[in-house]
């Protein structure tokens, strides 16, 4: 599967459905397209991988932290709370579980910020005031601090 990249605005109905795009869904391989794990994001966001990047990327991860160890159960508490395996409609809609709406505070305005093998679905205000707080050099020094200078692009 190629990775996404994108951000694009949806609108979720009263139900808490919301249209998959057909740019992302033009990305997800055939055999496993409608199959979902949403779970909380770290911020007030909700992230939504395929199952297949969720079981490679994130459930094979915890299934190797000791249960033994108490930071391990909070971790995996707080992490997994809400999250849900869904399928995608006929139609082409996710349903977003109402827990996990209210944790986010999503109302009738989303983005979809599509990065890699997750998408992130924010409230459209919430996702506008992240940028709004933001300082103009942010960007630049994380870069520096988490690339130390390897993302050095040659035209």
């Amino acid at each position: 599967m190629k990775g996404f990249l994108t951000e694009c605005e949806v609108t979720v109905d009263a139900k808490g459905r919301f249209l998959l795009p057909a740019g992302i869904k033009k990305k997800l391989p055939s055999e496993e397209g409608n199959s979902f794990v949403i779970a909380r994001g770290f911020e007030e966001n909700l992230v939504l991988y395929p199952s297949h990047i969720w079981q490679e990327n994130v459930q094979n991860k915890l299934d190797k932290l000791s249960d033994f160890n108490p930071e391990v159960r909070r971790f995996k508490r707080l992490f997994l709370n809400g999250a849900t395996e869904l399928e995608m409609d006929n139609a082409g809609r996710v349903l977003i579980p109402k827990t996990l709406m209210e944790y986010a505070g999503l109302s009738k305005e989303a983005i979809l910020f599509a990065e890699g093998g997750k998408i992130e679905i924010w409230d459209k205000s919430k996702y506008r005031k992240f940028f709004e707080t933001a300082k103009p050099d942010e960007a630049g020094d994380l870069a520096n601090k988490l690339l130390g200078g390897d993302l050095n692009i040659q035209l």
